[in-house]
């Protein structure tokens, strides 16, 4: 099961790489950073560390694109709960299995819109849930797009610059140790999940 599960992350990583090589890389970006946003699973992360050990010149430009795309993801998830939660919204969060967290959501915009969005668009808690989650429950839409607008672009040009530094030394490591870097990425995701169910 183990070695089945490390072949998968093998062709994953040789799709993500060949997917920054392809002419597109950049518009995938894009596409991804703005799906994962709103309703997609995937961070953006993996092929934007990619295309920043690839191409290190181009780092922060393509941290740029993410973080557009991402902003514009969030105000997409934004309208979804603002105009078709029912419809949309909520088959999202029954997905995800995150219906206590996005009804302790409100509770925190209550608080601090800017803040929770603002921690949220950092942190590998889903960002999904918070964007779709300010659009339902109505909280003033430019506190949101500022938020979004500072702590996204916050967290791609972390990941961007640290490769753009680093990238090409530390290249060799990420390939030899690879399926741990994966694992403790993944660990992290889950701990986002975990955090917003028994912390919120």
């Amino acid at each position: 099961m183990f070695r089945r599960f490390v072949a998968w992350l093998h062709r994953m990583k040789a799709w993500t790489e060949g997917a920054a090589q392809r002419p597109g890389a950049t518009w995938t970006l894009f596409v991804i950073a703005f799906a994962e946003s709103s309703f997609f699973p995937i961070p953006p992360d993996v092929l934007l560390i990619a295309l920043a050990m690839l191409v290190p010149k181009k780092a922060f430009w393509n941290a740029l694109v993410c973080s557009v795309g991402s902003v514009l993801g969030g105000v997409f998830g934004y309208f979804i709960g603002y105009e078709f939660f029912e419809l949309v919204g909520q088959p999202i969060i029954n997905f995800y299995g995150v219906q206590a967290q996005y009804d302790s959501v409100q509770v925190l915009f209550q608080d601090n819109a800017f803040a929770a969005v603002a921690i949220a668009g950092f942190t590998p808690i889903p960002y999904k849930v918070f964007t779709i989650a300010g659009g339902a429950f109505r909280i003033d839409f430019w506190t949101f797009v500022l938020a979004s607008a500072l702590s996204r672009p916050a967290r791609f040009y972390l990941v961007a610059g640290l490769f753009y530094w680093f990238g090409p030394r530390i290249k060799p490591f990420i390939d030899k140790y690879f399926e741990w870097l994966t694992l403790t990425f993944m660990v992290l995701l889950i701990g986002g999940f975990v955090l917003i169910k028994y912390v919120l």
